[in-house]
């Protein structure tokens, strides 16, 4: 009984709280009643999860002003944030998110008019995907407040993307999302940053946006990102940073109808309309495919041997790419063994398994269900070869010539203006200057203060503080370049200066001092200064234990960090110190937390490129980690890759071919893309023993994919070869490489366009010239002979001259009779001919000219480079080639 009224004083007590205690002129942010308590009970989960950080976190809750409104949101983005953001942010931060998203809400027209689910998930989130973060929120508000003010929504989102254009363009890097501010100080980044950059301002505005994107294509390799905004009542898509006249208009409009699956995540509980791939107590990814393309269901059924319905078997949903096979989603089985999902309208490789049983088959566009039996077990060797068709080409809208020309003046504008911007950064002569006066090397300061973009002024900084370190340079070499653009000189001095306050192993090499002690790059975590905060917490005596035997360092993470590999769900690494204070992190934290750790008292430690494992190195060798007992360290082999005689290009791993690993019934490709020894074949790798899948794939002009599979087993100290043979494509053009159809080019002429506008919707020819050669001559003399035709196709004609072939007295106009629709650029710094030649797999250096035709898809079926005669013929025939296999 006792229980019982205890009970009910706790219900009645939280009733009151939730729903009774509102002052009459305040308002409830979360309006429904059972939504708010449900908020509240999830809340209180989080708050118990995050006891290790309760003053940090929950302290704001104790300030005598905060409003009804306030604590209920404040209690939703508590309730729901991912673990990165418990360990690694404070009160104030997420009040202040709050209160920004309030303001912009009061401020606008339209924020009266957003429903309240649609701006708690879509306006009020301050996180987009694995991005740091950070104020930018409050930042844009100030600069596009006075700029969109009194717009329609649809004014204002097309508004917002040209402001964005202003600050951030397209360039590739790697997987790290930079914060906001720090793309804006950089002035460019990936399509990913992009998206999430073009989310916070609209957000900051007040203007529901979320960032979609396909996990991959299956008609080509790589995937792409951009952003959704709602404008009155409906979902639009835009280009992030790639401002377009109209909604719904963008250069991925084709593409997007050629996806096999469109996502976005969801934070919070969600109860939205859309087709839900994932569903937690945290967040949902839900399925937006049906708003670009036709879809269908996808439906499997699973059997064990016998044919009884499998329940609980996992479903992953694959398309070919990179060389793989890739979930662009996971699904599990009902107790009559189903599961079904909406996928595009091209081929599905599904696997299957429970536990270490598996089973798979491809499931066709004419499908309407397949039956998978768990049948298969690791050990078996075979090798089998089939075809897996991508979605065909869809006709698109096409906008006006007037509407594209004025568009077009408004982006060369922007263009002047993030140029100006770029312009202030540091010159190399001022670059040359400071090194002469601090003693450095010139052209080491040069180097990576030119590759520090808007952040020199931090790099110049450090630089200062560390001139008389002989690690300096080495230090420098160790991080990546996007490290440069956004990481502040304290940050980086915390773990140069302290990099030997604890000592350094005995034995280690010098020259492994720099790259895995003193340097805090470690995963794709965002750098932050936590080795000093480790050098206090760690006892002095345990400095001595740990450095004599590092298993106690992998004991102690063991011991008392808790893993939760579903908490963590945007996947944005916790920060050593966030897992230490947290007490909680996902597996890939709970390593860079080791390693931290190994680093902080001086034990050379990484995590291994190929498996992400962690290591320490021990008598001059690196020694696997790990912190499961019962999972001990697998043996070696060796594997060679050799390549056949008659391929049609050099095949580069993670674009012709993989291999990949048998873990707990998936394959898991080896992460070698970067392995130097694989640059020529014959590379030579090492791998544990076990139960491998090499896969071949070679792409053909439609984007559909030949693939060649071969399973197979390695034993201890083995050397297996394996020759990478490239399938024949029966009846289509085989692609020799891929460019991305995104990269902006510079025409002479002062515009700015990408590749995939200068190929009319059909292809590119794109020569690499240098016009003073005899070589590059005859392609301006073959071109003209087949200029009719060319002109007919109606496909982009673009010559590019590498500036350091360009002479002052070039003239474009020399050169008679080339089809009307040849265009000029210059290649600044190779940039594009480096792509181009990393795409083909060669070593080019002034063999020119180097020609190439790309299809629509960035697709390369052509290459020739130095001289030879006929090749306007040459490129017409594979135009026509390509166009009877359509």
């Amino acid at each position: 009984m006792k229980s019982i009224v205890s009970s009910l004083v706790f219900f009645s007590a939280l009733a009151l709280f939730l729903f009774g205690s509102c002052k009459p002129s305040e308002t409830h942010f979360l309006k429904d009643e059972k939504y708010r308590e449900q908020v509240h009970l999830q809340f209180e989960k989080r708050k118990e999860l995050a006891a290790g950080r309760s003053q940090e976190l929950f302290s704001v809750f104790d300030k005598p002003d905060l409003t009804i409104e306030q604590r209920e949101a404040l209690e939703f983005l508590y309730a729901y944030m991912p673990l990165s953001d418990l360990a690694d942010y404070d009160g104030d931060y997420f009040l202040g998110q709050v209160d920004a998203a309030f303001a912009a809400r009061d401020y606008f027209d339209w924020g009266k008019t957003i429903p309240e689910d649609i701006f708690r998930h879509f306006v009020l989130v301050y996180r987009v995907n694995n991005e740091n973060l950070d104020t930018a929120r409050q930042v844009f508000f100030g600069e596009l407040k006075d700029r969109v003010k009194g717009m329609t929504m649809e004014q204002a989102v097309l508004e917002v993307n040209h402001w964005c254009h202003e600050k951030v363009t397209y360039r590739g890097t790697d997987g790290r999302t930079s914060s906001p501010l720090a793309l804006a100080r950089t002035s460019w980044g990936r399509c990913g940053e992009e998206s999430t950059f073009t989310t916070v301002a609209l957000r900051a505005v007040g203007i529901p946006a979320r960032q979609c994107y396909t996990p991959r294509w299956a008609h080509t390799d790589d995937n792409h990102a951009w952003v959704e905004a709602w404008v009155d009542g409906k979902w639009h898509y835009i280009g992030a940073c790639e401002p377009e006249p109209e909604l719904d208009v963008a250069w991925f409009t084709a593409p997007g109808k050629r996806a096999m699956m469109v996502h976005t995540n969801v934070f919070g509980a969600y109860n939205g309309p859309e087709e839900k791939n994932e569903e937690t107590e945290l967040y949902s990814v839900i399925n937006l495919l049906g708003n670009y393309t036709t879809t269908r269901e996808v439906k499997v059924k699973v059997v064990d041997e016998s044919g009884k319905s499998v329940e609980g078997a996992t479903v992953r949903y694959n398309v070919y790419n990179y060389a793989e096979f890739y979930p662009i989603t996971t699904a599990t089985t009902d107790a009559a063994g189903a599961t079904s999902v909406l996928s595009g309208m091209g081929d599905v490789f599904v696997w299957v398994n429970k536990g270490d049983n598996y089973g798979y088959g491809k499931s066709a566009t004419k499908d309407s269900e397949i039956t998978i039996k768990l049948d298969q077990k690791a050990g078996k060797v075979f090798e089998e070869t089939f075809v897996m068709e991508a979605p065909a080409e869809q006709p698109i809208k096409e906008l006006s010539a007037e509407k594209i020309a004025e568009n077009a003046k408004r982006l060369a504008h922007e263009d002047s203006i993030r140029n100006a911007y770029m312009g202030t950064f540091i010159a190399e002569d001022a670059a040359r200057k400071f090194a002469a006066e601090n003693n450095l090397n010139a052209d080491e300061a040069w180097n990576y203060l030119s590759k520090s973009q808007g952040n020199w002024d931090e790099m110049k900084a450090f630089m200062l503080k560390e001139k008389a370190n002989p690690y300096l340079f080495d230090f420098l070499a160790a991080l990546r370049e996007k490290d440069l653009r956004d990481t502040p000189a304290d940050y980086l001095l915390d773990h140069l200066t302290n990099g030997e306050k604890l000592g350094v192993k005995e034995g280690t090499p010098k020259n492994m001092y720099a790259s895995t002690i003193f340097s805090p790059r470690i995963a794709l975590e965002l750098i932050r200064p936590w080795r000093a905060f480790a050098q206090e917490q760690i006892p002095a005596d345990w400095v001595a234990i740990a450095q004599a035997n590092p298993v106690e360092i992998v004991n102690y993470v063991r011991d008392n960090i808790k893993i939760s590999e579903t908490e963590n769900y945007y996947k944005c690494p916790i920060s050593p110190r966030g897992s230490h204070e947290l007490k909680i992190a996902d597996k890939r934290s709970r390593d860079i937390l080791f390693v931290a750790l190994c680093r902080t008292m001086g034990i050379p430690s990484r995590l291994e490129s190929s498996t992400s494992r962690p290591q320490y190195f021990e008598n001059n060798q690196w020694k696997d980690v790990s912190f499961e007992a019962e999972a001990p360290v697998l043996p070696k082999a060796s594997v060679v890759f050799t390549n056949y005689k008659d391929n049609i290009v050099k095949p580069a791993y993670s674009t012709h071919y993989t291999l990949a690993h048998f873990e707990n019934g998936n394959f898991v490709t080896l992460n070698f893309g970067g392995d130097k020894t694989l640059k020529e074949l014959p590379g030579k790798v090492t791998v544990d023993v076990g139960y491998y899948r090499l896969m071949i794939g070679s792409r053909a002009n439609d984007g559909s994919v030949t693939v060649n599979t071969q399973y197979f087993a390695i034993e201890e100290n083995e050397t297996k070869s394996l020759e990478i043979k490239l399938p024949q494509v029966e009846g289509r053009i085989q692609v020799q490489g891929i460019v991305d159809p995104n990269t902006i080019i510079s025409l002479t002429d002062g515009n700015k366009k990408t590749l995939k506008e200068l190929m009319n919707g059909k292809g590119l020819i794109l020569c690499f010239a240098d016009p003073d050669k005899e070589p590059t001559k005859h392609i301006l003399q073959d071109l003209p002979v087949v200029q009719t035709p060319l002109e007919e196709w109606g496909g982009g004609i673009l010559f590019a001259i590498p500036n350091d072939k360009l002479s002052k007295a070039f003239d474009a106009s020399v050169f008679k009779g080339l089809p009307k629709q040849s265009q000029w650029s210059v290649d600044d710094n190779r940039a594009l001919l480096n792509a181009v030649a990393g795409a083909l797999q060669i070593e080019f250096s002034n063999n020119f000219p180097l020609t190439v035709y790309l299809n629509s898809n960035g697709g390369i079926l052509f290459s020739s480079q130095g001289y030879r005669i006929g090749i306007g013929e040459n490129i017409l025939k594979t135009i026509r080639e390509e166009q009877s296999t359509k």
